[in-house]
């Protein structure tokens, strides 16, 4: 369990959006500095140790365990410490978990001594990105899914927290919209990566 806790899971950027979709602003290459930049994963689902304990607030508690908190810090902190380093903290927004990963969100900001601030709103409900059968359809499942609010962001780097990443798109398509409203650099940090497994 203690090595588990300790692996390293980056999750690398998105550089290019899949061919066929819709929106002109979702094609073909996407910019440097519009791009997430490498992020990290704090476990895998279902792990022993930190992944069960996400995968019983997910399923079970609707919150987060105050060890995920903790554990979370000191990854960022200890062990990725990125740099530039992130000077705010934001989430992505969920209308199935309302308050799950907000919650999780303020309390890792705490934490880190960091501001947290909700600028990011989902606007059009979407299916979980597991049930998408290839990049296409995750991509386009997220288009026009989110708007940010420039009025209400910081234009230093970001940490963007979430509590599952599998195919990355939900990371990629935030990154962009938050770069092109001012922000910073993004830093992508999910509590456990799914990718490989049948996590929600």
């Amino acid at each position: 369990v203690e090595f588990l806790g300790n692996l390293e899971n980056p999750t690398e950027p998105r550089k290019q959006w899949p061919p066929g979709l819709a929106r002109p602003d979702m094609r073909g290459k996407i910019a440097a500095e519009q791009q997430a930049m490498e992020g990290r994963a704090l476990c895998r689902w279902g792990d022993p140790g930190l992944g069960e304990l996400v995968r019983r607030g997910k399923q079970q508690g609707q919150h987060f365990d105050e060890q995920l908190v903790d554990a979370a810090a000191r990854s960022i902190r200890d062990r990725w410490n990125p740099l530039p380093p992130p000077l705010w903290v934001t989430c992505v927004p969920s209308r199935r978990h309302l308050t799950l990963v907000p919650d999780f969100a303020r309390r890792l900001a705490h934490k880190l001594g960091l501001p947290f601030l909700e600028c990011i709103r989902k606007v059009n409900d979407t299916e979980p990105q597991k049930t998408r059968a290839n990049s296409f359809h995750q991509a386009q499942n997220l288009a026009g899914a989110f708007v940010v609010d420039a009025a209400s962001l910081r234009t230093e780097p970001v940490l963007l927290v979430d509590d599952m990443v599998d195919s990355r798109w939900t990371f990629t398509v935030l990154a962009l919209l938050l770069r092109r409203a001012g922000s910073g650099p993004v830093y992508p940090f999910a509590l456990a990566d799914t990718s490989s497994v049948d996590g929600d």
